[in-house]
């Protein structure tokens, strides 16, 4: 009975990856037709969702190995994890050098206010 419990919560995982998976390109679709297009912020946005899409397939990956015992299956999830961690680090360090950016830029541009 247990057995069965897993396998469908992780056949449950699965289907919420694939919804995951389908509605992003729907939304990204959305945004840019809209009036106000922000690229940057929907590859951002893109991104992190593709990290958060990774550590759910790492995790399904890793619970399928658990389940079945097949430690490639682990070893694999795991990987994905890690690689959807340094996705998401990536990411993280890039909203912050845009906000550093921003913030020199602002800092300049009210310098030239007060000298001119």
């Amino acid at each position: 009975m247990n057995l069965r419990l897993k396998d469908i919560t992780a056949w449950l995982m699965a289907v919420a990856v694939v919804m995951i998976t389908i509605t992003i390109p729907l939304a990204g679709t959305a945004l840019a037709a809209s009036q106000q297009p922000q690229p940057i912020t929907l590859l951002t946005m893109s991104n992190k969702l593709d990290a958060t899409a990774k550590n759910a397939e790492g995790r399904l990956e890793s619970a399928y190995g658990e389940l079945t015992g097949d430690t490639g299956h682990q070893i694999k999830g795991k990987a994905k994890q890690v690689q959807a961690s340094a996705m998401n680090l990536a990411e993280d360090v890039k909203d912050a050098a845009k906000s550093a950016g921003k913030n020199v830029s602002d800092a300049a541009g009210k310098m030239a206010d007060d000298v001119s």
